[in-house]
């Protein structure tokens, strides 16, 4: 089979999994425990393979806690891999025994909180800390008894350890990463609105993070002020060499049950503890990472037209990232907000681009003036009108706002790939594929003047223009209707007539024939 194949089959077989073990629990909430078994196997198998270093012959899961090599290899272990997991916590010894534990879930509860536990006191403490939180192996959406709960964790991890990766080839972590994504955006799909909140689709996301990475051999670190679930950070490693992220991955999440799935992800993907650093918390109002700044690349989706406290915090006017616009976002509409905010912590040779929602480009008040602010101090580098339905639970066309603070012209570029050329239908939601990538790529690099795809427009115009940061201002759409030739219409019309007339003289000598014979009888 080939990786896509094998990819495939994998996250049949794990949606399959969700949908069997779940019972009468919803979906949506239940994603955490398939989602913390996902992550509870890769986390045992790859400190396993840590310990072992990779050595057959040495069997990790046989051995007694209380072994004196294990006490030996413990420190250093934390310092490496930020946490720690004994042989009688492993997954794999743990599922083994599952159908026939009677206090499964609270040796579970017990092993998760071991685990969170050993990291304290090291500098991978804040990493580890709560991330099987959500992972709540006591709750009554389990079951309303003990009983109840045990068989279905314990189904949970019996599925979860039949799934077989021997036949890939040792790309294990990336199948697990690329699984736990497929499960996640499902997850989504079929939540709605909330499932959207969290998780950016990864066609998306790739070309978020191409446009934040354009013509950058290497950044510093790459930044996510709303990260949700880390998709669109990791997009960054998935399609970039690691190598160019020098200082690793920096999101803050707002919510809680994501901040999380976020720094589950990041192990997921093998990225270590000390190469990203996920904070949970109001990006608004109570930022983090001021002392990380500035960020080689941004990107980010952060929520559509949220509300804020804006005004009504007095102080806000007079932080860095939003006093030089002099105007705050709207309290009902925090979408500028977390541009300014993204602007503040772009780097001088860095590029921040952000998905948007379209109302913000053009109408008026307090966002007028700071689309005035961003377009009059040259910030503004390509505005990208995207189609409909791209996202979980929401059919809105979103833009994209690239911002640069190394522009060599005034100029802004506007890219209209909302038609049908730019993206393929499906059945629940439109995909871009990576030819659409690529021809949106390709001229936001170029900045060639396309017809009915991409014009650069003066500074000057668009000032003249109230500042309208709209693409269909500047792009004129393709007309896709029916061209009529008029000279052929008239001269088909023309034969029509006569044909008509034609008919109508047959029709009345049928007729006077008949009432002449009428007549005779």
């Amino acid at each position: 089979m080939t990786g896509a194949e094998q990819r495939a089959a994998l996250q049949r077989k794990i949606w399959d999994i969700a949908n069997d073990v779940r019972g009468s629990v919803d979906g949506w909430d239940f994603k955490q425990y398939v989602l913390g078994t996902l992550f509870y196997r890769f986390i045992s198998e790859n400190f396993t393979e840590y310990i072992t270093g990779g050595d057959e012959s040495v069997d990790y899961a046989s051995m007694d806690d209380d072994d004196q090599g294990i006490a030996a290899v413990r420190e250093d272990a934390i310092k490496t891999k930020g946490y720690f997991i004994y042989p009688s916590q492993l997954f794999a010894n743990v599922a083994k025994n599952a159908n026939t534990n009677e206090s499964l879930n609270t040796d579970l509860a017990e092993i998760f909180k071991a685990v969170e536990s050993s990291a304290s006191g090291y500098p991978s403490e804040d990493d580890i800390k709560g991330l099987f939180g959500d992972f709540d192996t006591t709750s009554n959406r389990l079951g309303n008894t003990v009983t109840a709960k045990n068989e279905r964790l314990a189904k949970v991890l019996k599925r979860v350890a039949e799934l077989d990766f021997s036949d890939f080839e040792g790309s294990q972590i990336d199948l697990f990463g690329d699984a736990y994504e497929f499960l996640i955006s499902n997850y989504a799909a079929n939540a709605g609105k909330s499932g959207g909140e969290f998780f950016t689709p990864q066609h998306v996301s790739k070309l978020i993070a191409m446009l934040a990475m354009h013509k950058q051999d290497k950044v510093n670190k790459i930044y996510d002020p709303a990260c949700g679930s880390g998709s669109l950070l990791l997009q960054s490693k998935k399609h970039f060499d690691a190598h160019i992220i020098e200082e690793g991955f920096f999101g803050q999440e707002i919510n809680h049950t994501t901040y999380n799935l976020a720094r589950m992800n990041m192990f997921l993907h093998n990225v270590n503890y000390d190469k990203f650093n996920i904070k949970l918390g109001n990006t608004l109002t109570e930022p983090d990472f001021g002392d990380e700044k500035p960020f080689d690349a941004i990107v980010s989706n952060p929520p559509y037209s949220v509300k804020w406290i804006g005004s009504d915090d007095p102080t806000l006017i007079n932080d860095d990232r939003f006093a030089p616009a002099g105007v705050l976002a709207p309290k009902s509409k925090a979408d500028f907000a977390f541009v300014l905010h993204a602007l503040s912590y772009l780097s001088s040779k860095g590029r921040a681009a952000i998905v948007c929602f379209p109302g913000i480009f053009y109408r008026g008040g307090a966002e007028l003036k700071i689309r005035k602010y961003l377009v009059d101090n040259n910030y503004v580098e390509t505005v990208i009108s995207l189609a409909p339905n791209l996202f979980f639970g929401t059919t809105i066309a979103v833009n994209i706002l690239v911002m640069s603070k190394h522009k060599t012209d005034t100029d802004i570029q506007f890219i209209d790939a909302s038609g049908e050329d730019y993206f393929k239908k499906e059945t629940n939601n439109n995909v871009l594929l990576d030819q659409h990538i690529e021809a949106i790529m390709e001229v936001f690099d170029s900045k060639e003047n396309l017809d009915h795809f991409a014009q650069s427009v003066p500074m000057e115009r668009i000032s003249g223009n109230d500042y309208n940061l709209s693409v269909s201002s500047y792009v004129e759409p393709k007309d896709n209707r029916d061209k009529v030739d008029i000279d052929q219409l008239n001269a088909d019309l023309k034969t029509t007539v006569a044909r008509i007339d034609q008919l109508r003289s047959e029709i009345d000598a049928i007729v006077a024939e008949i009432e002449g014979e009428e007549v005779g009888a």
